[in-house]
């Protein structure tokens, strides 16, 4: 796990992880109570400078002092299902056929857990041999690359990301900017078309095609939302763009 700040919910997510041989948490400098409530839960804590997602995981990957690695963030639990599966998994031969794992997440969202729309179900590579798979992906959005087949387990990662709707646009803001930043890095520029039409099919694709509606207004909601997220990501990296391209004395005046 890599954590900052997260004393909050760091107990819970630590307590769902008890059929783990090990419990590793890469912490960047927290200022509350993180380090200490997660050694009182267990845990090996390794204090460390913030370098970026893919690489902090890079780093905790190699630390760990066991090969298979099961990563989770400080808002996400293992569900009894999940742990009851993963538990069996550890005498099964599975474990030498597959290279890696993939489990669905559950979202809670305002007090109910989403089962439609673009929430679920949202699977992820989160357990892997260190041995047959590697961190790819990009800094800001990094992910587990197998060389070998992935198993798929049915159990859920119960995901509790926001606090309130606040906490939820302040972090896809958040997230929103760096994307925009490393699209631009990786050589990408936006257009004033993606601006537009890219949160609409995000939008129609959560709400109407994966049947978001189905889970009431918070589908409604959490569908909204995201297009937003999308529209500040694309229009972030337009102005990026737009930035970057203007001439010497059209930049000094602005």
């Amino acid at each position: 796990m890599i954590a900052f700040n997260e004393a909050a919910k760091i107990e819970a997510c630590l307590r769902s992880l008890q059929i783990c041989d090990e419990l590793l948490v890469i912490d960047s400098h927290s200022t509350d109570r993180t380090r200490e409530l997660a050694v009182a839960r267990g845990a090996r804590v390794i204090e460390r400078d913030w370098p970026g997602y893919r690489s902090q995981r890079e780093f905790a990957i190699t630390a760990a002092a066991n090969d298979w690695i099961l990563f989770l963030d400080a808002d996400e639990q293992l569900s009894p299902e999940l742990a009851a599966e993963l538990a069996a998994l550890k005498e099964s031969a599975e474990l030498e056929r597959c290279a890696a794992f993939e489990m669905p997440f559950s979202s809670l969202y305002f007090g109910r857990y989403l089962r439609h729309g673009d929430a679920w179900p949202d699977r992820h590579t989160r357990l892997f041999d260190r041995r047959r798979a590697s961190m790819g992906g990009h800094e800001i959005h990094e992910k587990i690359v197998p060389r070998g087949p992935v198993g798929r387990l049915q159990g859920a990662i119960r995901h509790d990301s926001y606090e309130s709707l606040d906490d939820q646009l302040r972090k896809l803001s958040h997230y929103a900017a760096l994307m925009a930043q490393a699209m631009h890095a990786r050589g990408k520029r936006g257009s004033w078309l993606q601006v537009f039409l890219n949160p609409l099919w995000r939008f129609l694709r959560a709400y109407c095609l994966r049947a978001g509606f189905l889970d009431g207004w918070r589908g409604l909601a959490v569908a909204l939302v995201d297009a937003r997220y999308v529209r500040e990501k694309y229009l972030r990296l337009k102005l990026l763009s737009v930035r970057s391209s203007a001439k010497p004395e059209e930049s000094e005046a602005s």
